[in-house]
């Protein structure tokens, strides 16, 4: 199988990173086009008394946009000065495996790479695990980047 649209999910973790270079090598071997997103969640704030915290709801999220932006740019660079076609997109408020599955279906991208921790047990209950989420929800192929 062939691919032509890769999407490649990123948060601030190196694990990201090890994605991001796997997508990398592979964009260039296929000649495929790439997407990088980045998901801004609102998961650090549920439960929590909206009215009290509401400054710090807004500065965490221009910090966390600013920070997203900052790392697209930076990534984007990286395709580009390799010749691949990339582009890059922002979610906001939805949980990281839903956008990367809305991402992945509005840009028609036929393969998802991303990084995981590799958690089991306990931690992974914990923790939970979007590369679990998005593997077991994605209708296209995954590709999953241990670290």
């Amino acid at each position: 199988m062939t691919y032509k649209h890769i999407l490649v999910p990123v948060d601030e973790s190196p694990i990201s990173y090890a994605a991001v270079e796997q997508a990398l090598a592979l964009a260039k071997t296929l000649d495929c086009q790439v997407t990088v997103t980045s998901v801004i969640a609102v998961d650090p704030f549920v439960g929590v008394d909206f009215y009290k915290i509401a400054p710090a709801v807004t500065d965490y999220f221009m910090q966390a946009e600013k920070n997203a932006q900052l790392r697209l740019a930076d990534i984007k660079q990286s395709f580009l000065r390799d010749g691949i076609d990339v582009d890059t997109k922002i979610i906001r408020g939805v949980s990281p495996a839903e956008g990367v599955i809305h991402v992945a279906d509005e840009v028609g991208a036929d393969l998802i790479i991303m990084g995981s921790h590799g958690r089991t047990g306990f931690k992974k209950l914990v923790l939970g695990s979007v590369a679990q989420a998005v593997l077991t929800q994605s209708p296209i192929p995954v590709l999953i980047i241990k670290v």
